[in-house]
């Protein structure tokens, strides 16, 4: 699982060129930080916390054309302008998500979404 995790960070990172892309998973009631490319970032982020969190506690995917704009956001790098975060469930319950940064504003869509949740699905056959 880490493996597979370190690599898919690393391949959507490098296709895409974005600013840090990485995976967080629910551990005793937190988001832990996962393999990740990108600078340094946040190690723990709680339920329902920044944009993360928030996808953790509603269940969805969260697209923020620009991060100053998130209510809560959680600021890893000052850096990052936009974001996705996908959450990864397996049985209705979220086991982790797939989160995104960009140092670009609006970097984010639909069709982002579309496959990154498509990626999550592939993913909850994987054991945590």
């Amino acid at each position: 699982m880490v493996a597979n995790m370190a690599n898919l960070s690393a391949l959507l990172n490098e296709t895409f060129h974005f600013w840090w892309t990485g995976f967080y998973l629910v551990h005793d009631k937190e988001l832990v930080l996962g393999p990740f490319q990108g600078p340094v970032a946040c190690t723990r982020i709680g339920f329902g916390k920044g944009v993360c969190g928030t996808s953790w506690k509603e269940q969805r995917t969260i697209i923020v054309p620009d991060v100053e704009e998130f209510p809560g956001h959680i600021a890893c790098s000052s850096l990052s302008r936009s974001e996705i975060v996908v959450p990864i469930k397996r049985n209705d319950e979220v086991t982790g998500v797939i989160d995104i940064d960009s140092e670009q504003l609006n970097t984010f869509d639909e069709i982002d979404a579309k496959y990154l949740e498509r990626l999550a699905e592939i993913m909850n056959n994987w054991t945590f």
